[in-house]
């Protein structure tokens, strides 16, 4: 097959186009900078309609992944890429007679703060949604959807806590905070959320663009739902980094998140703030999903437990190869 994959500069994106590659799909990638893979490369922004419809000329699917990822920054600037950005890719996909699409989206799309115990995908709510990311991704997965009909197949994957080596999302984040002293648990750590090795979400893209089933969204996860203390505990570890020291009441993190995330700008600071109300709720709810839709529409089970996947990232964070 001849796939588009957006985003590739990013962990999953990479993943997925390599994946691709090495089976023997004719891969091209579009995202902002070099990918340094071996295929055919487009650079520049994916809401900029005249690159992508270039990028997507010839191909048989395309796999967005491409988006803007942080908890916090200007909504203007989450609209432009996430829902600019999948507009002009489902525009690209239509005018270029591209059959199938899988579009890259993320539980938080149907999260509305409260628990999610073995839940289904769940339609996506911009109204309700917790955060900058997730209002934006969600119109983004229902604009996605919308397109779906004869000429071009639209799936929504949600995948949900993608880490592994070379992370900087979650695993980054939490490694960096434990190092510096500034990690804390949400409430007691007890809240189960389930994740997903790398290996994993990309077999699952992989898969999903082979599938046959479209029109829907489903969740992707490992399916082994652990206490987020345990998930902290082990990143950290694997890292060699001192674990979360204390414990902030969730209520109080909540209050204390929104109340940064307002003074954050304000202050100048840059980067990403240590607390926000859409993180307190993220590490203090219990967030996991019933996985038999996903695996019956995909075909697919995870081949790497989350057992294994922390062995990996000690290894790499150690030096040596992940695959050892």
């Amino acid at each position: 097959m001849r796939v588009l994959v957006t985003g590739a500069s990013g962990m999953l994106g990479r993943g997925v186009a390599q994946a691709l590659a090495q089976r023997g799909d004719e891969v091209t990638v579009l995202q902002r900078r070099p990918s340094g893979l071996r295929c055919r490369e487009v650079q520049g922004d994916v809401a900029a309609p005249g690159i992508v419809d270039a990028a997507a000329e010839g191909q048989d699917a395309v796999v967005h992944c491409a988006a803007k990822v942080d908890v916090v920054g200007r909504p203007a600037d989450f609209a432009t890429i996430n829902v600019g950005g999948t507009r002009a890719v489902v525009a690209a996909c239509l005018r270029r007679g591209v059959r199938r699409l899988v579009h890259v989206s993320t539980p938080s799309v149907a999260h509305a703060g409260r628990p999610l115990v073995g839940a289904g995908a769940g339609p996506a709510d911009p109204g309700a949604a917790r955060s900058s990311y997730a209002r934006t991704k969600a119109v983004a997965e229902l604009d996605a959807l919308a397109a779906d009909g004869d000429g071009l197949a639209v799936l929504a994957v949600r995948s949900h806590l993608v880490w592994g080596p070379g992370d900087t999302q979650l695993v980054g984040r939490v490694v960096e905070r434990g190092r510096t002293g500034r990690l804390a648990l949400v409430g007691d750590g007890a809240a189960l959320v389930d994740t997903t090795y790398v290996d994993n979400a990309v077999a699952a893209l992989v898969a999903a663009v082979d599938s046959a089933a479209h029109g829907e969204a489903v969740v992707v996860s490992n399916g082994e739902p652990r206490p987020v203390g345990e998930l902290v505990a082990r990143i950290c570890a694997a890292a060699g980094v001192p674990g979360p020291q204390r414990h902030v009441p969730a209520p109080v993190a909540r209050l204390a998140g929104a109340a940064v995330e307002r003074a954050w700008p304000l202050l100048g600071r840059g980067g990403t703030p240590p607390l926000t109300r859409f993180l307190a709720e993220q590490l203090g709810t219990a967030h996991w999903f019933d996985q038999r839709r996903t695996r019956e529409l995909l075909g697919w089970r995870p081949a790497t437990t989350l057992d294994e996947g922390f062995v990996r990232l000690a290894a790499w964070y150690a030096g040596r190869d992940v695959l050892d």
